[in-house]
């Protein structure tokens, strides 16, 4: 059993390096889809600015934030229970329905 034991943590040894590089290369992918695709804090607003744009017309939890071009499109689950949809524009901020 002790060379079992060498065995897997050899084995164990071997896979880290290369699960964390994998991890670190997932985030960074994330990161350039975010920044290349407009989602950045370049032009127009931030995800948490939208956030607290669309919470000033709701007030509750955030179930969701997607981008679609120019457009923030946020989940608020009400405090009485129901989910709103708030759109917002990515580029100035102005709410676009709120329902």
């Amino acid at each position: 059993m002790n060379r079992e034991w060498k065995v897997l943590v050899m084995m164990m040894a071997l896979i880290a390096p290369s699960t964390l590089a994998l991890a670190d290369w997932q985030n960074n992918l994330a990161n350039y889809h975010r920044i290349s695709t407009g989602n950045g804090t370049a032009a127009g607003i931030t995800e948490q600015k939208a956030i607290i744009i669309a919470q000033q017309h709701f007030k509750g939890r955030v179930l969701a934030i997607n981008q679609v071009d120019h457009t923030y499109r946020i989940k608020i689950l009400s405090d009485q229970g129901a989910i709103q949809t708030v759109l917002i524009n990515a580029q100035d901020g102005s709410v676009i329905v709120a329902h």
